[in-house]
C-alpha cells in the first residue's frame, strides 16, 4: 500500500504523485464511494489517497484520507448531486472581472458562502485592469471596498501585463492554492505568468456574448518552484449551493451573522420578522444591499430545493 497526492483527474484516470515523487496512473476501485456525500466524483484533485499497484504499472485507489475541506457546488441546477472541485486547500483565489466577462456579485457571494461553510479562506483577484475605463475602475474600487470591509482581501491585477503579481507570489508560497472563477476571467493567463514554463492553454473570449470558452476541463495541481501547489480548476458558469439549511445560511455571511445577534428573535431568518437587526442594518447601509440580495437568493434556492424533494 502506497500513499500519494491526487494531482490530476482526466475523467476516468487519476494521476497520483506518491510520497517518493513518482507519478502513477490510477483508477478508482469499483465499489468505492464516499460516505455521506452524494457526489459525481468520489476522488478529487488534492485528495491524499492510498493506492495498490498492479503488474502493469498502474494502480487502484483504495482509500481517501479525511479531507480538511473541499470546494463543492451543485452539479447542475436540477441535479441533487454535488460536484467537488478540489480538496485540502489552504487558500482559494476567486478570480473576478468587472467586464470581459462580467462576474456578478451574486456569483461572488454564493462562492464565498460555500467557502465559509467549508472553512476555506478566500481572496478575491480582480483581473483585467488593463481593459477597464473610468466607470469600470470606479465599480472595481467599490467591490474592493465592499469585500475588504467584510474581511476578504482583494488584489487588482492585469495578468496579461503581469501587473501587481508580487502580492500573489507572496501568498501562494508553500501553500495549496485553488484558482477558481468563470471561464474567461484569466486563470490560465495568470498561472502562466506565475509559473513561466507551465504553458497552460488560454482561451479567447467569445465576442458574441463576451463569455469565456472553457479551456480547462478537469482540475489539475501544478507544483510551484518555491514549494506548494496551484490547483487550476475548470471555469464555473453558475454556482449552485449545496445542502445549506435555511437557518444556517446567515452564518456564511459574516456581516449578516454579526448583525443577527441583535435580532429580537433567536430564530430570525431576516425576511420580514419584526425587530430584525439585519434588515435594519441593510436600510442604514451597514450591510450592502447586494450582499443581502445574494442572501435572499440562496434562501429561495434552498426553499425551492426542499419543495422539489
Amino acid at each position: 500500500m502506497t500513499k500519494g497526492l491526487v494531482i490530476k483527474n482526466t475523467g476516468s484516470w487519476y494521476i497520483v504523485r506518491t510520497d517518493e515523487g513518482q507519478d502513477v496512473e490510477c483508477k478508482v476501485k469499483g465499489n468505492f464511494r464516499l460516505k455521506g456525500i452524494r457526489s459525481t466524483n468520489p476522488v478529487v484533485v488534492g485528495d491524499i489517497v492510498s493506492i495498490e499497484r498492479n503488474a502493469e504499472g498502474t494502480a487502484l485507489i483504495t482509500d481517501i484520507t479525511d479531507r480538511k475541506n473541499y470546494i463543492i457546488r451543485r452539479a447542475s441546477n436540477l441535479s441533487k448531486q454535488s460536484h467537488i472541485i478540489a480538496a485540502n486547500v489552504d487558500l482559494c483565489f476567486l478570480m473576478v472581472t468587472v467586464d470581459h466577462p462580467v462576474t456578478s456579485t451574486v456569483f461572488i457571494d454564493r462562492f464565498l458562502a460555500m467557502a465559509e461553510a467549508y472553512r476555506i479562506p478566500v481572496n478575491l483577484i480582480l483581473n483585467k485592469t488593463d481593459l477597464y475605463d473610468e466607470d469600470d475602475k470606479e465599480y472595481m474600487d467599490g467591490l474592493v471596498h465592499l469585500y475588504e470591509h467584510i474581511g476578504y482581501p482583494c488584489i487588482c491585477i492585469s495578468a496579461l501585463n503581469k501587473q501587481n503579481l508580487e502580492a500573489i507570489h507572496e501568498k501562494i508560497k508553500g501553500k495549496v492554492t485553488a484558482f477558481s472563477g468563470h471561464s474567461g476571467v484569466g486563470k490560465s493567463t495568470l498561472i502562466n505568468a506565475l509559473i513561466p514554463d507551465v504553458n497552460l492553454k488560454t482561451g479567447a473570449i467569445s465576442d458574441y456574448h463576451k463569455k469565456g470558452m472553457h479551456t480547462t476541463t478537469f482540475s489539475e495541481m501544478i507544483e510551484l518552484p518555491e514549494g506548494g501547489y496551484i490547483i487550476d480548476t475548470p471555469g464555473i458558469k453558475g454556482f449552485g449551493t449545496v445542502n445549506m439549511e435555511k437557518e444556517e445560511i446567515s452564518h456564511y455571511f459574516p456581516e449578516i451573522f454579526e448583525a443577527s445577534a441583535n435580532c429580537r428573535f433567536n430564530n430570525c431568518l431576516h425576511l420580514n420578522e419584526p425587530g430584525c437587526a439585519v434588515r435594519e442594518a441593510v436600510e442604514n447601509h451597514y450591510i450592502s444591499e447586494s450582499r443581502y440580495k445574494s442572501y435572499l437568493n440562496i434562501m429561495e434556492e434552498e426553499v425551492d430545493e426542499k419543495y422539489r424533494k
